[in-house]
């Protein structure tokens, strides 16, 4: 994934930048930037791994020479970034996010011509955000060339352009898939991902961009340089599972949704007369705690924490790049509570179950601290596609999901033909799916939030929301 604050303002931003950016952490592990811009001394950058160490340890020393009324900061868990552009639009910073999926044909299309080149990465590939200047570079101007560079790219793009004005051009995705927020006060305005990374701040909010909208910001405000569209696909997973809590998208408090979302699955459970009968309900550290707290409260099952996670050194699993490390982290992370699991039956809900490798190994530590049953429950309906419009999943291949995977088990070829109905639980191929991944995980029972019960919990226009890794619907 990833994730940007920018800001511009009467005084110097170089604070609300490091801070801003270090409250974006959750969205990458990767890298982390920040461009600086002052009248007088210019632009001033840096770009570190993030990979061991936090984004806030990694500046810390920088934050001495960084100085300016304006700039713009990242956490990338792709492209080395922010990077400085020098073009017949002048010298600026850029930052993007996102994903695109065509590079290598656009560099054949618009650069094979020489008179172009690109620096590769140690992948052999082109960094995503120099060929998004690059193609922006074409345009009349800054704003026609984003939207050229948008309307080109397969996947999705949303970006910061740090202006040697000192000024910052803010632009949504064409069709809105991450947001886009402005928050101000008297001083000035700033450009973030998560609205709580500005409300620490001292910062308001002001205004969230529309789809393909791009907006000008500086100390004085924000004016809009290209109306927002009329679609709009914004990614569900904001809300289930990356978004953090204290984060609004399109007015919808993360949190708040959580909590509905697990109560709708209880719900739903109840009138089916699936709801098992429970000791306790707990959440999967840390994201699915809220969906279980929803469940809990719905269904009348206490609510209790039978693990917790010990995180002051490694903050998440997925941090490092090796899978079988990952997993021993995990592992190492889990510290039980033996009054809540010895002889207890207990229902766990997590955000959802991608690969399901983890899971398997929660199961298995939970019934060797004497777990009577473990009952699972996913707040998202299975993972039937890879996505393809943002670059959050370390999957290289749908058949890694562990519902795909299993779907090719059970019927092969022709199976792939019934996703729709396999995603389904009043489905004959439904209830195969279930108890196959039940079986094979190692769960008393299992059970995935529908997908109208998801789409119920988020509470906004269904056709602007993107479902694809679940039906496959662009």
């Amino acid at each position: 994934m990833g994730g940007f604050f920018g800001a511009v303002s009467q005084r110097d931003t170089a604070l609300d930048i490091f801070f801003g950016v270090d409250y974006h952490s959750h969205l990458g592990t990767r890298r982390g930037g920040m461009v600086m811009f002052d009248r007088k001394d210019g632009f001033q950058r840096q770009i570190h791994s993030i990979e061991n160490t936090p984004f806030r340890t990694k500046f810390e020393k920088d934050l001495r020479g960084f100085h300016g009324c304006a700039g713009i900061g990242c956490i990338s868990d792709t492209d080395p970034q922010p990077l400085m552009v020098r073009s017949r639009f002048g010298v600026y910073a850029i930052t993007t996010v996102g994903i695109i999926n065509n590079a290598d044909d656009l560099v054949d299309r618009f650069f094979s011509g020489g008179g172009t080149q690109f620096m590769a990465m140690s992948s052999g590939k082109v960094n995503s955000t120099e060929l998004v200047a690059a193609l922006i570079n074409q345009g009349e101007d800054l704003v026609s060339g984003i939207l050229h560079a948008q309307d080109l790219i397969e996947g999705s793009l949303t970006l910061l352009i740090l202006t040697s004005e000192g000024e910052i051009i803010a632009a949504r995705d064409r069709l809105g898939r991450l947001p886009v927020l402005v928050g101000q006060n008297d001083e000035g305005c700033c450009v973030s991902f998560e609205s709580f990374a500005y409300h620490k701040l001292g910062y308001h909010d002001a205004y969230e961009l529309g789809p393909r909208e791009i907006v000008r910001v500086n100390e004085k405000g924000w004016e809009t340089l290209s109306p927002a569209g009329d679609e709009m696909r914004i990614c569900a997973f904001l809300w289930t599972y990356y978004g953090y809590p204290n984060s609004n998208y399109e007015g919808v408090n993360v949190e708040v949704m959580r909590y509905r979302n697990g109560a709708v699955m209880a719900r739903d459970e109840a009138a089916r007369g699936t709801l098992p009968d429970v000791d306790f309900v707990a959440g999967v550290p840390d994201s699915g705690l809220p969906h279980a707290i929803g469940y809990a409260n719905e269904s009348g099952k206490p609510f209790a924490r039978p693990f917790v996670k010990y995180t002051p050194t490694w903050p998440r699993s997925f941090m490092p790049a090796n899978q079988d490390v990952r997993n021993q982290v995990a592992k190492m992370k889990q510290i039980p509570v033996p009054e809540l699991i010895e002889g207890k039956k207990l229902l766990f809900v997590d955000d959802s179950i991608v690969r399901g490798t983890q899971l398997r190994e929660t199961v298995e530590f939970l019934y060797a601290s004497g777990a009577k049953e473990v009952h699972m429950r996913s707040a998202c309906p299975p993972i039937m596609y890879g996505c393809k419009y943002l670059n959050f999943s370390r999957s290289n291949s749908e058949m890694e999901l562990i519902a795909r995977k299993t779907v090719q088990e059970l019927e092969g070829d022709e199976g792939q033909q019934h996703l729709e109905e396999y995603a389904d639980v009043r489905t004959e191929r439904g209830q195969c799916l279930l108890k196959s991944i039940r079986e094979k995980l190692g769960f008393d029972s299992l059970g995935y939030q529908s997908l109208d019960g998801l789409l119920e919990s988020i509470g906004i226009d269904r056709a602007k929301i993107c479902t694809y890794c679940w039906n496959g619907q662009e």
